[in-house]
């Protein structure tokens, strides 16, 4: 038995490569429904990634986690939303009939007789599995480091927010946030403890999109968004005589707003539910091995935007997808399971394989 816990494009991408192998023994688990994570996004906001049907020319979609598939193609869009992407999700677990178990948690898992107990009931319910691939993501676990504030992940939709705003915080999440607010004529001030905005590099895990920066230059939000560099708060009050709130910040500045900050400092690894089966390094993220698994706990594996391999950041879907293969074949590999060379084949010719990560260390000329 293999398990997969999550049913976003982590671990719908992961059983999709499962059943093309023929694997017939797994199982998908979702506590909530296919794409939640997507369907709880706010209204407006788009993907920063483009989506692009192109596969016919040998270049996968950036969004797809299938080859053959295109989110851009089913929407003839380019940047969907939370709710489509959601929706594409799935269509293709129903189209591939994928054995997903929605609107089940999962309340332990602890490892017993060489296999893990997976604990799907409050009284004690589950079964074992020779195999977990934890596929959680991180949009269901933002980092709430002050006592108030709204979080990202919180806002439905940005036109329910009156009023100017301030924002805590530098990275996409923080720019989407100051985007839509100023769209809507509110002046908006943005403080992040970084020297600007987010340099310029290679690898886009570690600066704004061009999406990002493009809607930033857009004559819409001009003079409307206000840099606050190497500014970080420390703490958030609220005072109930004055009310409003009080955001102090390293340097000993305290400044007050009438309105409560919007807090844009990301997200935690959703394997943190299952933290006794990992070791953690100092960013708050699991180790892995180089086929991503537990350094601690055998046949555990870890697919999603969480993963790291040496200085190689996989948060997005088009770098994570590239996962599911090499774990894939360790699986098989370690408990002798048959596999399908074609479709091995055809993820790597679709850029869904990964092994050499040399490759991820790379300038631009231009």
């Amino acid at each position: 038995m293999i398990t997969i816990i999550g049913g976003g494009p982590a671990g719908i991408g992961m059983g999709l490569l499962l059943k093309q192998n023929g694997i017939k023994d797994f199982i998908i688990l979702e506590k909530d429904q296919v794409g939640s994570t997507f369907l709880q996004w706010a209204k407006e906001t788009k993907f920063i990634t483009p989506s692009f049907t192109a596969h016919g020319f040998g270049h996968l979609d950036l969004n797809a986690i299938l080859p053959d598939t295109s989110p851009a193609y089913t929407f003839g869009k380019e940047h969907l939303s939370g709710e489509e992407y959601g929706d594409y999700l799935a269509m293709i677990a129903e189209y591939y009939d994928l054995p997903v178990r929605e609107n089940t948690t999962v309340y332990k898992m602890e490892k017993k007789e060489g296999k893990y107990w997976v604990q799907t009931s409050e009284l004690g319910d589950g079964f074992f599995s020779n195999s977990v691939i934890l596929a959680c993501g991180e949009f269901q676990f933002p980092k709430r480091p002050f006592t108030y504030g709204i979080h990202y992940g919180d806002v439905t939709s940005w036109a329910e927010l009156e009023g100017d705003r301030i924002i805590i915080g530098g990275g996409e999440s923080a720019a989407d946030a100051a985007y839509h607010l100023a769209t809507a004529d509110q002046q908006v001030d943005v403080y992040y403890s970084a020297p600007v905005w987010f340099d310029k590099e290679v690898d886009p895990s570690r600066t704004l999109s061009p999406f990002t920066r493009e809607r930033l230059k857009s004559p819409v939000v001009f003079n409307r968004i206000v840099e606050h560099p190497s500014k970080r708060a420390v703490s958030i009050e609220k005072d109930e005589a004055k009310e409003c709130y009080l955001v102090q910040f390293e340097d000993g500045e305290v400044i007050e707003t009438d309105r409560e900050p919007i807090i844009c400092t990301g997200f935690s690894s959703g394997a943190k539910q299952f933290k006794h089966l990992f070791d953690w390094n100092e960013e708050g993220l699991p180790i892995l091995t180089e086929k991503d698994e537990s350094t601690i706990a055998p046949s555990v594996y870890l697919i999603g935007p969480s993963v790291r391999q040496k200085n190689t950041i996989f948060c997005f879907i088009y770098k994570f997808r590239q996962r599911f293969a090499i774990i894939a074949e360790n699986i098989f590999f370690y408990h002798h399971l048959p596999c399908n060379p074609d479709v091995f084949q055809l993820y790597k010719q679709s850029s869904m394989y990964l092994d050499d990560l040399s490759c991820c260390e790379k300038d631009c000329a231009c």
